[in-house]
C-alpha cells in the first residue's frame, strides 16, 4: 500500500474517545440513559480497528475506552441476582459522558465568536466560492463524520478497481501537495470531489490520510451542510 509507512498522529484538532461516542449516539438516534451497549461496543470497535489499519496513530484513551465498554458488555450478559439493588452497568460511562457533554458545551459556548475566518472565507481567488450564505445551515466537520464519509467511497469501489495493479503508487504527501494545489485555484471543493474516479484502494486511503493532515495544518475548514449532507473544504 502506497501509505504502508506513513503515520498519521492525531492531534488536539480530532476528537477524543468520549465524541467518538457521542458521534455513535447521534448516530443510531439513542438515549445516553439507555445506550444499547453491545452494539455501540462493537461500533466503536469497528472504529478502532479501521484508524489501525489506516496508521492513524491515536491516543491511548481510545484503547482506555474500548476495554470500559467491553467490561460493561460483559456485565449486561451476566444475570442480575437482585434488579431492583443492582446499578445498571452503563451508568458507569452515562455519567461521565453527560458530564463530558456539559463541560463541551460550555467551552463552545465561550468561543463561539463571529470573526473572519469562521463565518467567511476571505480569499484572493474566486471569493464567491469563500462565503457560506446566511440561510445556509452548515456544522463543523469532525473526524469521526470524515471517517463516516470514507467509508461510503470504500464501498463504492468498483470490484475491478480495489486491488491495485500498476507497481508506482502515490504517496500521501504527493497527494497533500495535489490537494492544496487545487484549493488554491479553486478556494473550496467538496470531500467527494478530491476522490478521483476509477483508481485503486490505495490511492483512496492515501488521498484521506492526506485530508486529514491538511486539516492538522489549519489550512482549511471542513464544514457539512444541514440540508444537503454535503462536506466541504474551504481553503483558509
Amino acid at each position: 500500500m502506497a501509505n504502508g509507512f506513513y503515520q498519521v498522529k492525531l492531534s488536539h484538532v480530532f476528537e477524543g474517545p468520549m465524541d467518538l461516542l457521542v458521534h455513535l449516539i447521534n448516530k443510531n438516534e439513542v438515549d445516553i440513559y439507555d445506550i444499547p451497549i453491545a452494539q455501540i461496543t462493537d461500533q466503536y470497535l469497528e472504529y478502532i480497528d479501521l484508524m489501525k489499519s489506516m496508521n492513524i496513530d491515536f491516543a491511548g484513551d481510545f484503547i482506555i475506552m474500548a476495554a470500559t465498554l467491553t467490561h460493561i458488555k460483559s456485565k449486561m450478559l451476566i444475570p442480575s441476582i437482585n434488579d431492583k439493588e443492582d446499578e445498571d452497568p452503563r451508568l458507569e460511562i452515562a455519567r461521565p459522558l453527560l458530564e463530558y457533554l456539559r463541560m463541551k458545551s460550555a467551552a463552545e459556548l465561550l468561543v463561539e465568536r463571529n470573526i473572519l475566518g469562521q463565518d467567511t472565507f476571505a480569499g484572493n481567488i474566486n471569493k464567491k466560492d469563500y462565503i457560506i450564505k446566511p440561510e445556509d445551515e452548515i456544522i463543523d466537520v469532525g473526524l469521526f463524520e470524515l471517517i463516516d464519509a470514507f467509508q461510503k467511497i470504500l464501498k463504492n469501489i468498483p470490484v475491478d478497481y480495489r486491488l491495485d495493479f500498476t507497481g508506482e503508487k502515490i504517496s500521501v504527501k504527493d497527494k497533500i501537495s495535489e490537494i492544496i494545489s487545487i484549493l488554491e485555484v479553486k478556494g473550496s471543493v467538496t470531500f467527494f470531489e478530491l476522490f478521483s474516479a476509477n483508481v485503486g484502494k490505495s490511492e483512496i486511503v492515501a488521498t484521506f490520510l492526506a485530508i486529514l493532515e491538511i486539516v492538522k495544518l489549519d489550512i482549511v475548514r471542513i464544514v457539512q451542510y444541514a440540508q444537503t449532507g454535503i462536506i466541504r473544504l474551504f481553503y483558509l
